[in-house]
C-alpha cells in the first residue's frame, strides 16, 4: 500500500508546455512515466507536424473539434468532437487542425518515458 497523498493540480495553475507551432499545450503534471495536461487549437489552425516519441497518448474532446492527419504523406485523417477519445500511437508522426469556428480543448494522457513531443517536418511520403 501506498501512503503517497492524492495530488490536486487547479485549472488555473497549470504549466506552459512544450511548444508546437499552432497549438497551445498545458500541462497539469510529468512525472513518473504519466503526463497529463490539456491543449487547445485556434478555430481554422492547424499544428506542425510531431510525433510523441515513446509515449503512448490519448486525448478527450471537450470542446469544439480536432481532425488528425497521419499516414503516409499525411493522407490519412480522423474527426473527433466533444465526448470522443483519440488514440495516438508512439513514433506516429500526425498534426492536428480545427476544422470549426470554435476554439478546440482536449484532455491529453500520456504514457512513456522521454521528451513528451519531438517536431519534425513532416510524415513519410506515400
Amino acid at each position: 500500500m501506498s501512503s503517497e497523498p492524492v495530488e490536486v493540480f487547479r485549472g488555473d495553475e497549470l504549466a506552459e508546455g512544450d511548444p508546437t507551432p499552432g497549438m497551445r499545450r498545458q500541462v497539469a503534471f510529468d512525472g513518473g512515466g504519466l503526463w497529463a495536461g490539456l491543449v487547445h487549437t485556434e478555430p481554422g489552425a492547424s499544428s506542425g507536424w510531431h510525433h510523441h516519441g515513446e509515449h503512448e497518448t490519448s486525448l478527450y474532446v471537450v470542446r469544439g473539434a480536432m481532425k488528425l492527419e497521419f499516414g503516409p504523406g499525411g493522407g490519412d485523417a480522423v474527426e473527433a468532437g466533444p465526448g470522443d477519445f483519440l488514440r495516438v500511437p508512439p513514433h506516429t508522426v500526425h498534426r492536428e487542425s480545427n476544422p470549426t469556428d470554435d476554439r478546440s480543448t482536449a484532455v491529453i494522457g500520456r504514457a512513456g518515458q522521454g521528451p513528451p513531443t519531438i517536431n519534425v517536418d513532416g510524415p513519410d511520403p506515400a
